[in-house]
């Protein structure tokens, strides 16, 4: 079974959540992989502390010129949609950055001067964490500077076996970095706020989960430091609330300290077996 654990936004939880539950069910011997998918700013090894085993790098394909015989005919630049290739009098110009790696311009160009090379974007690593309960650990880094993560998370998701429970630790908001690691899951877990930021974000969330067909469940953090219209626009919209959890000063430390919240704070780790157990009645089902 496969978790997206996803936010509107940041800061609500969310690795904090997916940890402590790859962490409690790996401890209750469960095959467990984590997968740290917030490839711009990953952080889940912090707290999970894994044994790195394989790392390498990923690239995507570009074109670029076969030899010296452009023609300058241009019809490169008219089939690129996203203004990634300039055909001048004698060359092409790309902007790798800009280019989504689609082929559309090799096939466009009648005199077949194009051709794909790779170029690198970012990191994949895969290891080990959790000590003698060994669970699974995969995450992707995107380069400074690269504008698109959306490739990167595809290639990471694609290294990821899908036998036992497998986490998503999802990039925060709706962009399309955020609907590539939610798309295949059988149940995204939202993490939210009680304010009005969060609830704004929510609806944004919910609405690409409807979007793309996923089942939803929520969690509400720090549930006592605002009003309940995040539980009423759940309640409203029939999402199921796994936990409602009140701020704790123990949570915020053990995440200074990068510790898994859930092995240094035993009422937290009861609102994660909760949670758990919703989760484990989902994979039976």
């Amino acid at each position: 079974m496969k978790i997206a654990v996803a936010s509107g936004k940041g800061g609500t939880g969310k690795t904090v959540v997916s940890t402590s539950l790859a962490w409690l069910l790996a401890q209750d011997g469960h095959q467990v992989t984590y997968v740290d998918a917030d490839v711009e700013e990953p952080n889940g090894h912090l707290l999970l502390r894994p044994e790195i085993t394989e790392e390498r790098r990923f690239s995507v394909l570009v074109p670029a010129l076969r030899g010296n015989s452009c023609s300058g005919c241009g019809e490169c630049q008219k089939a690129c949609e996203f203004n990634a290739i300039v055909a001048l009098a004698d060359r092409v110009m790309v902007f790798a950055e800009l280019c989504h790696s689609c082929g559309g311009c090799l096939l466009a160009c009648p005199d077949e001067e194009l051709i794909e090379g790779p170029r690198e974007i970012g990191t994949l690593a895969a290891g080990f964490a959790n000590g003698e309960s060994k669970m699974a650990f995969h995450s992707g880094t995107l380069d400074v500077g690269e504008a698109r993560a959306t490739p990167l998370i595809d290639g990471l998701l694609k290294d990821v076996p899908s036998d036992g429970i497998v986490l998503v630790d999802a990039p925060p908001g709706t962009s399309c970095s955020a609907m590539e690691a939610i798309r295949d899951a059988d149940l995204t877990l939202l993490v939210t706020e009680p304010t009005a930021y969060g609830l704004h974000d929510l609806r944004q969330t919910v609405e690409m989960c409807r979007t793309l067909g996923r089942s939803m469940a929520a969690v509400i953090n720090r549930s006592d430091l605002g009003p309940d219209q995040v539980r009423s626009y759940l309640d409203g919209e029939q999402i199921p609330i796994l936990a409602e959890i009140p701020f704790m000063k123990e949570v915020a430390t053990a995440y200074a300290h990068g510790q898994v919240v859930a092995a240094a704070s035993a009422p937290f780790r009861d609102f994660m077996a909760s949670v758990a157990s919703y989760l484990l009645q989902e994979v039976t089902s």
